[in-house]
């Protein structure tokens, strides 16, 4: 445990200030703050490529205390992780563990931090800051760990990001005849890990990859950052194969460039739901089923066919 104290702020564009303490790597970093209300999950969330650009703001006050895991891989992908690397560009939370326990765990959050140069503060009040930011909505900001080194703010939404985390080349990840179409507009490793248990092979395609001519069961465009706007060739690819009439899925900006190929408009919200657990309602009962979101999809099928799931 490092006894030194160095002291980070968190500027938003309105010009508010949150003054905690620096951990992780020391570097200041600019970005959209956003808030997720997952109580556990942070390395999962953190290595989401959805997450890309964003300052991630934890509204569950203990974070760390159960460590990083380790780097073992399942079917070519880290096991533990939704990616290869640290997506978000800062971490604020209020109360940071220095101490871990769990079986899996290989190592700090701080370490973990540090290794992927990924700056953060803690001891803020975020409840408070979260309560700004469902107030206002969304917001630019800068995590200033150096007051020396000046940092403006940016807007991310004016960048392609999901053409920053697509991969760039086609990987195959073969399984039976079954075949799908991935298109990846950064998706999540359990997405490709949810089809390879159910022995299906995946093909994963960069987000502008043309599609519509391939023979396949079906195509899922998955999750992924930023404005879908700015997937123009993935949108244009998407409407052709619509027309086509092969099955298509789509997951959260995969959704959203589905409704746009269908000739729908997309507008952003003041803020979107970043969290684990979906509650669902069951049409024509009282029943309430809680869903994890990356799960959620696997759930449905038998008795949950008429539930309305939010945000899938």
């Amino acid at each position: 445990m490092n006894t030194k104290i160095n002291t980070a702020k968190l500027v938003l564009e309105d010009g508010s200030e949150f003054t905690g303490i620096a951990f992780g790597y020391n570097r200041n970093t600019n970005g959209e703050v956003v808030f997720n209300t997952g109580m556990v999950g942070y390395p999962e969330t953190m290595t989401d490529p959805s997450y890309c650009g964003q300052i991630l703001v934890c509204t569950f006050p203990l974070i760390g205390n159960y460590g990083v895991p380790g780097y073992e891989r399942e079917n070519g992908l880290l096991k533990y992780f939704e990616s290869e690397e640290i997506h978000c560009r800062a971490l604020i939370i209020s109360d940071y563990s220095h101490n871990y326990s769990h079986w899996n765990a290989k190592r700090s959050l701080d370490d973990w931090m540090k290794e992927h140069k990924i700056p953060g503060v803690y001891g803020i009040d975020t409840r408070m800051l979260t309560r700004k930011l469902r107030e206002k909505g969304t917001m630019l900001g800068k995590v200033v760990v150096n007051e020396n080194e000046p940092i403006d703010f940016e807007d991310i939404n004016k960048l392609d990001l999901a053409g920053q985390v697509s991969i760039k080349h086609p990987v195959e990840y073969s399984r039976s005849k079954k075949r799908i179409i991935l298109v990846d507009c950064g998706t999540k490793n359990n997405i490709i890990q949810a089809f390879l248990k159910r022995d299906i092979t995946v093909i994963r395609v960069p987000y502008n990859y043309d599609f519509s001519q391939e023979k396949v069961n079906g195509v899922l465009i998955s999750n992924g950052p930023g404005d879908p706007k700015m997937c123009k060739t993935t949108i244009e690819n998407t409407r052709k194969a619509m027309r086509s009439g092969i099955p298509i899925l789509g997951v959260c900006l995969g959704s959203q460039i589905m409704a746009l190929a269908a000739g729908a408009d997309t507008y952003k919200l003041k803020y979107g739901h970043r969290g684990h657990n979906q509650p669902c309602n069951e049409m024509g009962t009282k029943d309430v089923i809680l869903l994890h979101k990356t799960t959620a999809m696997q759930l449905i099928p038998k008795r949950c066919r008429k539930i309305g799931v939010n945000g899938l």
